[in-house]
């Protein structure tokens, strides 16, 4: 879960002994990898949505908000600053509550730019039971809990999900007429997925410890998985609009048609070597999307046609200045380059987020 970038867990950018450079400014600039490498057991939100959080080396908040809000460029002191970008506030055990995310430390130098690259992995570790019918039959009145320092849960003996812990041990535990026993401990590291087997192989009713297995399955220990955030499409990617292709995915899908693409408008008035991201805006057939709120780099965008009717009416910031900002999925053809940049033409449909 954290690099060697991001040891500020525990201490602070100075004790790793980096020097504190002048009281002046430097720029940070803030955007998340092409790829990420994770096991992908649930559904990945839309960073856009990612929780950020940019603190100095004294704590200070330079930055909190969502990550599609913030800006692309931060101007501040110059000096170690954290960043922290995660999908969720993950803080006690719950099921179906994976939490991807980064944490790295950097130092801005003065007249300086650092550039952060996030990746997304999951930071908290999963438990999933396999509970088989022997324990069933054997052990019917037994209930099951997993638990760890933060809380505990109740797995149910039909429970399919998949059980989420901050890393750490955790311990599989039966309670049976009224006694609580510790099956089994292990300690989970962040971007694992365990999966354990539990059973009874005999054994008496007075002492049912000795009849239960508790076997852990290694082949189902998930650790690392290929996940593309960016950097192209996969097979079925952006046939719908809850599988839409975001901006920078849409950026290296050239000639992929009849695709939903998501992303924010935020400029138009497009020429071959510009395009405007501030009002008042003169163009009615073309806007500018781009993968969050504040972007105001064309190198980060993908343009947009507006074909006449309907679409334009609907989507072109002459008429609709309150629009510039707002999440939108479009559907239409990639192409390489219209305006000078990576393209989305013959729209034919589009949904605001």
């Amino acid at each position: 879960m954290k690099k060697c970038l991001v040891l500020m867990a525990a201490v602070s950018c100075q004790m790793l002994g980096m020097p504190e450079p002048a009281d002046e400014k430097g720029e940070l600039r803030i955007s998340f990898s092409d790829s990420a490498v994770t096991r992908v057991v649930e559904e990945i939100p839309d960073t856009s949505d990612f929780l950020l959080t940019v603190s100095s080396s004294d704590g200070t908040k330079v930055y909190e908000g969502k990550y599609g809000d913030s800006p692309e460029s931060i101007m501040v002191d110059a000096g170690s600053y954290t960043i922290y970008v995660r999908s969720s506030d993950f803080r006690k055990p719950a099921f179906s509550a994976p939490q991807y995310g980064d944490e790295q430390c950097v130092v801005v130098a003065s007249g300086g730019v650092a550039d952060v690259k996030l990746t997304c992995v999951q930071m908290n570790a999963g438990v999933r039971l396999r509970i088989d019918e022997s324990f069933l039959k054997n052990c019917p009145d037994a209930v099951l809990f997993l638990k760890s320092k933060d809380g505990k849960l109740m797995y149910g003996y039909s429970e399919k999900r998949i059980a989420y812990f901050l890393p750490g041990d955790v311990s599989l535990q039966m309670s049976r007429n009224g006694a609580d026993n510790v099956l089994f401990t292990r300690s989970l590291e962040p971007r694992s997925v365990l999966e354990i087997d539990v059973s009874a192989v005999g054994g008496s009713a007075d002492s049912p410890q000795e009849s239960i297995k508790v076997a852990v399955d290694t082949s189902r220990t998930w650790t690392s998985e290929s996940y593309v955030i960016g950097g192209g499409s996969s097979p079925g990617k952006g046939n719908s609009i809850s599988d839409a292709l975001t901006v920078s995915q849409a950026i290296a899908s050239a000639g992929e048609e009849d695709v939903w693409v998501s992303g924010y408008i935020v400029g138009g008035d497009l020429s071959s070597s510009s395009a405007s991201f501030s009002p008042p805006f003169s163009s009615r057939t073309n806007i500018v999307l781009g993968p969050r709120s504040s972007t105001s780099s064309r190198s980060s965008c993908i343009s947009v046609s507006l074909p006449s009717g309907y679409i334009r009416d609907e989507l072109n910031l002459v008429d609709n200045p309150s629009l510039l900002g707002k999440k939108v999925c479009l559907k239409g053809d990639l192409v390489e380059s219209y305006y000078g940049m990576p393209g989305l033409k013959n729209l034919v449909d589009f949904e605001f987020q």
